[in-house]
């Protein structure tokens, strides 16, 4: 009975609450494997570090991969729960588990392919090409564990427990950390492994994640199992986690793109200016996480209550959603407005990148709010089984309207171009999500 899960009975603001803080803490150290790696890593040298970043965007596309898979399953979980059918939730389980390890395995053997030639195009020195390779060549056998853990963080998300993912990906993160410094400097009777430790760590953390996600999934009580007794392959499952997923993948493999097309208008103005965005982003995202983490609490909501057409709370859900994500949103540009020059400090600035950095990221913050409207809109209509509308906004955020309006802006306005064509993708999108929802909202 539906009426058993606090997604049906649990007062709606709360129930955001306790749903959205663990995935925003899952979302923030999945972050920190990289962040942790180039910290470290910076220590051995400059090069090293640079080897790392290089990296940043095929770790990133890895990690939207799994989240891909991972919200599919997410969804159709919540929904089935909803609609009051826990063997069909236990069909999507065992469907999600096969998938995400079938998947995992054949990233590996691409990945193993494609990275000479990926890190070819971009590295000219012999020595930070060979750290690259030494780097990515044992992370891409972390896709395996880290697609699998993924998923079965989020099933057990589609449960309405947001805690237990939390942890297993936390001791994950925390093993990461020990085992950095340890194995890239050699502490103790461990060897110095430089590049090749902060990859073995990594690799590590995911498994260590892999395997207690097991355990909670097997060995502990949950509102959902493994099917192996009359289970038989149901493509339509397949297809459906693909499809359902799909624009949570747009959303987070979008940024990586983004920062690179961003970088091709930058790049003729100054490498300064590259790499203020690039410390900007990286601000960024510690807001746009946050709403992320919204999201992935809003999903399963929004879905157990469409799949038990329980319209009222579905719409609870998006209108407490969307106040949060504008209040979260809100509070982030008001930082940025309030303190660009103390967040460009951290990353080390030079006086000129401050003194064009600072509008810049004012300019830039504006867009903020829109942001967290659009997002939330995608949210909803993939909750409702409505993904091409949420595929459809995230294009047009990260890529559709951003494109063009940086390459008029920048033939009309010169660098402030970049910037000011973030607030006009930002807004064009918020309208078409606002026609959109009037046509569509449940």
């Amino acid at each position: 009975m539906t009426n058993n899960n606090k997604m049906a009975t649990k007062p709606m603001l709360p129930l955001i609450i306790s749903m959205a803080l663990p995935p925003l803490c899952s979302m923030f150290m999945q972050y920190t494997y990289n962040f942790v790696d180039c910290i470290f890593v910076s220590w051995i040298s400059e090069d090293a570090l640079t080897a790392v970043s290089l990296s940043f965007p095929i770790t990133t596309l890895m990690i939207a991969l799994s989240i891909w898979l991972g919200v599919g399953i997410n969804v159709l979980i919540a929904k089935a729960l909803g609609a009051g059918k826990p063997y069909l939730a236990d069909s999507v389980v065992t469907h999600g588990l096969i998938i995400s390890s079938v998947v995992g395995t054949a990233l590996i053997i691409i990945l193993l392919i494609i990275i000479k030639p990926y890190f070819l195009t971009f590295v000219d020195d012999p020595i930070i090409y060979d750290s690259c390779l030494e780097y990515m060549y044992i992370c891409a056998f972390f896709q395996l564990p880290n697609m699998v853990h993924i998923a079965i963080q989020k099933i057990i998300q589609g449960t309405g427990n947001m805690l237990s993912p939390m942890l297993f990906q936390m001791a994950g993160v925390v093993l990461n950390f020990i085992l950095d410094p340890i194995l890239i400097f050699g502490i103790g009777f461990f060897p110095e492994m430089g590049v090749k430790g902060a990859a073995v760590s990594t690799l590590a953390g995911y498994t260590f994640s892999m395997l207690l996600a097991f355990y909670v999934l097997l060995c502990t009580k949950q509102k959902v199992k493994i099917k192996t007794k009359g289970f038989k392959i149901d493509w339509e499952t397949f297809r459906d986690i693909i499809v359902i997923g799909l624009p949570s993948f747009i959303m987070n493999a979008l940024g990586a793109f983004m920062v690179t097309f961003a970088n091709i208008f930058l790049i003729g103005y100054s490498t300064t200016a590259v790499a203020f965005f690039g410390a900007y982003f990286k601000a960024q995202q510690m807001i746009v996480m946050t709403v992320n983490g919204l999201i992935q609490g809003c999903i399963p909501i929004m879905s157990f209550n469409y799949g038990a057409k329980d319209k009222n709370r579905l719409q609870q859900a998006f209108n407490y959603g969307t106040t949060i994500a504008v209040v979260i949103m809100g509070f982030g540009a008001l930082l940025l407005w309030v303190f660009p020059e103390v967040i460009l400090r951290i990353f080390m600035a030079s006086q000129e990148m401050i003194s064009f950095g600072v509008p810049a990221m004012r300019i830039m913050a504006i867009s903020y709010v829109f942001n967290g409207i659009a997002t939330m809109v995608a949210s909803y209509m993939q909750s409702c089984g409505m993904v091409r509308y949420s595929i459809i906004i995230n294009i047009l955020r990260q890529l559709g309207l951003l494109l063009p309006a940086m390459w008029i802006l920048t033939s009309l306005m010169g660098m402030s171009g970049v910037w000011y064509a973030f607030i006009v993708a930002e807004v064009l999108t918020c309208i078409y999500c606002a026609y959109v929802y009037k046509k569509n909202h449940i």
